[in-house]
């Protein structure tokens, strides 16, 4: 949204828009933009969550350094709880998905357990 647009919606200036978005940033609260993709015309429509488990608790907590390469995986989130991570992924297919677990497993050493998105009804919504 412009600045200009943010005023009306908020009743302030351009500029006072300009600068209160300004002070945001450099106190950190906005941290960045980014653009809205369409995933499936970016050719990977299904999405899903799989929750890592390590099979060895005393195994090094590196989960993450050792999934970082995988381009599949949109975020990776450490959680309490049985699991230790839940991942966020996107995939092309189902088959897509299956060789992607298969890669999971063997790159952290872990035991999976995924749940598949039917749909969306909001997602990164604003804080208001």
């Amino acid at each position: 949204m412009s600045y200009t647009d943010l005023g009306k919606a908020t009743g302030l200036s351009t500029s006072a828009v300009h600068q209160r978005v300004k002070r945001l940033e450099e106190r950190g609260l906005i941290t960045g933009y980014g653009a809205s993709i369409d995933h499936a015309q970016a050719g990977r429509p299904l999405t899903a969550f799989i929750s890592i488990t390590p099979f060895d608790p005393s195994a090094a907590d590196d989960y993450p350094e050792r999934l970082a390469d995988i381009e599949e995986i949109e975020s990776c989130w450490s959680v309490a709880g049985e699991e230790s991570y839940i991942l966020k992924i996107r995939t092309a297919t189902p088959a897509d998905l299956e060789e992607l677990l298969a890669r999971i497993r063997t790159t952290a050493n872990v035991a999976t357990r995924t749940t598949i998105v039917l749909s969306t009804a909001f997602e990164n919504r604003p804080i208001s």
